[in-house]
């Protein structure tokens, strides 16, 4: 193989990474099962494409399992209302979302009341966003 077609494919696979990192909602979620969460932030990870935060909820056994919530990117949650600051660890909140279909315990958030009781919007992508 030439020097160049090497170099034309390895432009094409470093092209096309960015994109085959970001998932389909419905390939992910269930989009049919919105649940309700409530717990203690455990940690925050402001990236992008998703943000995502980590917060211990209590099961109706008594045992506290860590859940992962994703959102929209840092920009999209700035136009919803979020601040840096609008999610501490040590945090009580209340969690909207919708659960992953392997029944890992990761979810799409769709609304989050924090300890402030303010409820902010997570940009989740199945049912339009925001709604009064």
């Amino acid at each position: 193989m030439r020097p160049r077609s090497i170099a034309a494919i390895l432009g094409l696979i470093l092209w096309a990474a960015p994109a085959s990192a970001h998932h389909s909602f419905a390939a992910e979620f269930d989009g049919a099962r919105r649940l309700r969460f409530q717990g203690v932030v455990t940690r925050v990870e402001w990236t992008n494409p998703h943000t995502f935060f980590f917060i211990d909820v209590k099961e109706d056994s008594g045992h506290v399992v860590n859940w992962a919530f994703e959102t929209a990117g840092p920009n999209l949650l700035a136009r919803l209302g979020w601040k840096r600051d609008s999610l501490r660890v040590g945090d009580r909140v209340t969690v909207v979302a919708y659960p992953a279909w392997d029944g890992a315990r990761i979810a799409s958030a769709r609304s989050v009341v924090l300890a402030d009781g303010h409820k902010v919007f997570a940009g989740s992508a199945v049912d339009g966003g925001p709604q009064p």
